[in-house]
């Protein structure tokens, strides 16, 4: 047991500081190509804030443990939303100024309903997790057209501007990339194999180990970096990255059992869980999307999110 405890934490570290590196090596690169700043992060640095949860996600469902990629998927959503921008909006309220912000909130939205409906006949399928992979594509494809359109004043571009690494050289560039498409799996697939073992010995079942343990890991870099950016300032980038890595799990993440191993979901996904999910987006679209202005997630949002964090975590092990 504390031999799985030792690698499950040797590879979480791994994995978050894996992924770090990829996103900075893949940033560097498409900067030195003469990619746009703002295109960067919509595509590489979203993606990238995603990246630990994907890997899992194939690790878990390759190992056949569909289950625990599903719990993955959505637990990652209601870690960030109400675990990750509750304590962000509590170290400092978040304006949502952002332009973009306000188009990538309602895409969140829909997406969420979409996955809501795969997982409600309670199996995930090949076909949709081919659908699910596609969009995936397909956001980002819009994304990167969304980032040619954005207007240059909206405060998430100049944000986003100061988060790309500046000066390093491409030789750099690759070879943190490399290690980082090494690492990555190498990291998941130890994460995931000590997990299902400590759930094992915890009588946890692998739905569950997705939802608490693996999720709280592998949205840890999400907190950091919420933290971070809204003591900067930069509000809108620190909720533009939770709301991207929550579209990214709903598609990539969520996709990859459906693609690798699609069956029967364990009852709890389409009885609870997946309402869970489907609630915090809707709380976080009424916290922050406005068609005119600026508004504001305040404390009291941030104490409300945690309480429904502490709320959950009681209901999963009552």
């Amino acid at each position: 047991m504390l031999l799985n405890v030792v690698i499950f934490l040797v590879g979480l570290i791994v994995l978050s500081w894996s992924a770090d590196r990829f996103v900075y090596g893949a940033s560097a690169f498409a900067k030195n190509i003469g990619m746009a700043p703002m295109m960067i992060g919509l595509t590489i640095v979203a993606m990238g804030s995603s990246a630990p949860e994907i890997v899992v996600s194939a690790a878990a469902s390759i190992n056949g443990n569909m289950n625990t990629a599903v719990g993955n998927a959505l637990g990652s959503n209601i870690t960030n939303i109400a675990l990750v921008l509750g304590i962000t909006a509590l170290v400092k309220p978040l304006l949502v100024a952002s332009s973009t912000l306000k188009r990538e909130l309602p895409a969140l939205l829909v997406i969420t309903v979409i996955a809501v409906a795969f997982l409600f006949d309670g199996e995930l399928t090949h076909l949709e997790g081919i659908i699910l992979i596609s969009l995936f594509v397909i956001v980002l494809g819009l994304m990167g057209w969304l980032s040619m359109k954005v207007d240059k004043e909206d405060p998430l571009v100049s944000e986003t501007t100061d988060e790309i690494p500046n000066d390093v050289p491409t030789s750099s560039a690759i070879f943190w990339i490399v290690v980082g498409l090494i690492l990555l799996p190498l990291s998941a697939h130890f994460l995931v194999g000590s997990a299902v073992e400590i759930a094992k010995y915890l009588g946890m079942s692998d739905l569950v180990i997705g939802l608490t343990i693996i999720a709280l890991g592998t949205s840890l870099p999400e907190l950091a970096a919420s933290i971070a950016g809204v003591l900067k300032g930069e509000d809108d980038l620190a909720l533009g990255n939770i709301i991207g890595s929550n579209i990214f799990n709903l598609l990539a993440v969520l996709g990859m059992p459906g693609l690798i191993s699609p069956g029967a979901l364990d009852p709890d996904v389409y009885n609870r869980d997946m309402f869970v999910v489907l609630g915090l987006t809707l709380l976080l679209f009424l916290f922050s999307f406005t068609l005119m202005g600026n508004r504001r997630i305040s404390r009291r949002n941030g104490g409300l999110l945690i309480a429904c964090f502490i709320g959950y975590q009681f209901w999963l092990f009552a």
